[in-house]
């Protein structure tokens, strides 16, 4: 999402290390590509966690390209927001063209030279398109508070971090205020009741301490 910024911080560097201990022999011993996703709720460190990750495989000579779930929602930024305002029961995966990033993916695994997809201007509250040339890149990482749905994938990151401990880091990225009001605390309490059944889905635990396990 253009208009986005993160902070890879120490516990970011972290995690990220841990999901490489696990993914990075499976991705060298690869003849072709390798899809990851990294999930979470809202401030647990996905997009940084991904980020973090991408840099480390780059150390080793790999290049990824990181598809952004904000990119994929139906809504612009503020659109979705006011959709939500007016009918809560919207939050949820169906904010989401999974189906779309899915397919993404499956292209990217399938070697395909491009991938047109949706690109989030938030300034703008439009969603526009980006040609992106992935014939280079070996890893494509899906990150996003949903992305453990998705199928065409080699392995899932779960981010284990309520919404409560995540709200000191929410507070410090806010892009508007808004997002700290009492209804954002609604949202993320269904987003929760979602989420955290997601668990189940992932190969690599993120724990609250940033520390790494594989899933049991």
């Amino acid at each position: 999402m253009k208009g986005d910024s993160i902070v890879i911080e120490e516990h970011h560097v972290r995690a990220a290390q841990g999901i490489c201990e696990i993914v990075l022999p499976e991705i060298q011993k690869r003849d072709g590509k390798y899809t990851l996703t990294v999930a979470g709720e809202s401030g647990s460190g996905k997009s940084e966690i991904a980020a973090a990750v991408a840099n480390l495989l780059r150390e080793h000579g790999i290049e990824s390209r990181i598809f952004q779930q904000d990119d994929y929602f139906v809504y612009p930024p503020r659109t979705n927001d006011q959709t939500r305002r007016n009918d809560i029961t919207w939050v949820g995966p169906q904010e989401v063209r999974l189906d779309l990033l899915d397919a993404h993916l499956a292209a990217f695994l399938s070697d395909a030279p491009t991938i047109t997809k949706p690109l989030v201007l938030y300034g703008e509250d439009v969603v526009t398109e980006e040609e992106c040339n992935v014939e280079r890149e070996q890893v494509a990482i899906a990150e996003g508070t949903y992305t453990t749905l998705l199928e065409n994938v080699d392995a899932h990151a779960f981010i284990d971090r309520s919404y409560q401990d995540t709200r000191a880091h929410r507070e410090r990225r806010a892009r508007h205020q808004s997002e700290l009001d009492p209804f954002i605390e609604d949202v993320l309490q269904i987003e929760h009741g979602i989420i955290s059944r997601h668990k189940n889905r992932a190969q690599v635990i993120v724990n609250a301490d940033y520390s790494v396990a594989r899933a049991v």
